[in-house]
């Protein structure tokens, strides 16, 4: 890719390289069957964070490195879950109801993306609809709701649902309008605190420590990202919550995994006393729910000077939809990418990957990684806000102007791919898309079950 389709790119998101070493991009869309130039957008956000580790690996020892992502690379992890081979483990379904996840039409003549891909919220969607789990019965029930009525109730009930919209209409909702200026990803100061430096070591990120409170994919994907520059990472899950076993396995390389349960005052304790020793924070739950145990910003940076406090979500951190329970499919259909995709009959279509959830992780990785600059030349502890909606509205913004017939798929990966001894056997996945000259990245650690350590910091 030429410089200038990288500014191009990131001047779509609101976010530039001016002072930075660029990244050498090869390679360019189309990928994937879309318009939209997935790939090269993945490649740009990793690109950030081969950047930004450039950087800190210069003020830790005096000297650049080359950065190279190659754009094929890039768009084969936002379908990594399903590159991923275990050949002697059968991987459990990742949705709980078939049914309850796709698009269905209103009585209004609207597309409405229903998501029940936990056991609770597939229930709570039969529920609400007063039918049964299967593809008729579903479709029955919808179709007797006005489309905007139900995505409220749905809403109310702190279930998963969206209309489908064009960005037009995203971009003069109410929650478009509170996003539309934002750019892909944002920092911001929250306290003072002294400059922590960080010199020597064989990694950019040697001697960070992350805690990782995240569901899913793009809050896992962003700790991730940061474990192959280093980090040092622990992923803390509640035993009390249900988990998607091959979505465990795909985000987990290169870290720790521990249960606290929050519930009781010892997970309370236990988990504040890892604070205490964090440089990273990860909360990839919907706005406001760690906040009201006191977890929040504000509070973790009295109880850690200096602590980098990164929020991921699917509508972003302001508007009246800041609240809500989101996912990638419900990130595509309001904001106009799945309405871009619509077949001739209509009915909106998803990209057949995740480049929401993938590639917000790679934007809040790249904050974070942004925000550890700032902490060693200024000091203070830092707020990292990225969204599904922002990325998605990254991409509305470029359009979906590629031929799609022309894409090139994904197959003959093996020079992307690797493998490695894990609990479940041995496993084939994707390497890091990122490359620099002198500290490529790379997982240390290879992915594990939920809980398989103890809530305590490497010596």
């Amino acid at each position: 890719m030429l410089k200038s389709r990288i500014d191009e790119i990131l001047a779509a998101a609101r976010l530039d390289l001016s002072e930075k070493v660029y990244p050498e991009i090869t390679g360019n869309d189309p990928i994937l069957s879309t318009g939209f130039p997935v790939g090269e957008v993945a490649a740009t956000a990793l690109g950030l964070t081969g950047s930004m580790a450039e950087d800190i690996w210069f003020r830790r020892k005096g000297e650049h490195q080359k950065i190279k992502v190659n754009v094929r690379h890039a768009a084969a992890t936002l379908n990594g879950i399903g590159i991923q081979r275990l050949p002697d483990y059968k991987l459990t379904v990742p949705m709980s109801s078939t049914y309850t996840v796709g698009f269905y039409k209103t009585a209004d003549n609207r597309w409405i993306h229903l998501v029940g891909g936990l056991p609770h919220l597939a229930q709570g969607l039969v529920d609400l609809l007063k039918c049964d789990d299967n593809r008729k019965s579903i479709k029955l029930a919808v179709n007797e709701w006005n489309g905007a009525d139900l995505e409220e109730k749905i809403a109310e009930r702190e279930l998963c649902g969206v209309l489908a919209r064009s960005s037009d209409e995203w971009a003069n909702h109410p929650q478009g309008k509170a996003l539309k200026n934002l750019p892909a990803v944002t920092l911001s100061k929250i306290a003072d605190s002294e400059p922590i430096p960080l010199t020597g070591g064989k990694n950019p990120l040697e001697g960070i420590r992350i805690l990782d409170l995240t569901r899913i994919l793009a809050g896992p994907n962003c700790s991730r990202t940061l474990a192959s520059y280093g980090a040092e990472v622990m992923r803390i899950a509640s035993p009390n919550l249900p988990s998607m076993e091959t979505l465990v396995i795909e985000t987990s390389h290169g870290k720790k995994s521990a249960f606290i349960d929050l519930d009781t005052s010892e997970g309370v304790k236990t988990l504040t006393d890892l604070i205490k020793d964090a440089d990273v924070f990860v909360n990839g739950y919907r706005t406001g729910a760690l906040e009201a145990r006191g977890f929040g910003p504000n509070e973790l940076a009295q109880i850690r000077p200096g602590i980098i406090y990164v929020n991921i979500n699917c509508y972003g951190s302001v508007g009246p939809w800041v609240s809500r329970k989101g996912w990638e499919q419900l990130a595509q259909t309001t904001t106009g990418i799945a309405y871009d995709q619509r077949t001739k009959s209509g009915k909106p279509q998803l990209i057949p990957a995740a480049p929401n959830d993938y590639t917000t992780g790679y934007l809040a990785a790249y904050g974070t990684l942004l925000a550890i600059v700032n902490r060693m030349e200024q000091g203070g502890s830092w707020h990292v806000k990225a969204s599904l909606c922002q990325t998605g509205m990254w991409l509305t913004r470029l359009g979906a102007t590629m031929d799609m017939t022309k894409a090139t798929g994904l197959s003959n990966l093996e020079n992307c791919m690797t493998q490695v001894k894990t609990e479940w056997g041995p496993l084939f996945h994707l390497k890091p898309a990122v490359k620099l000259s002198k500290t490529s990245p790379k997982w240390t650690k290879p992915p594990v079950p939920l809980g398989f350590h103890k809530p305590k910091w490497e010596n």
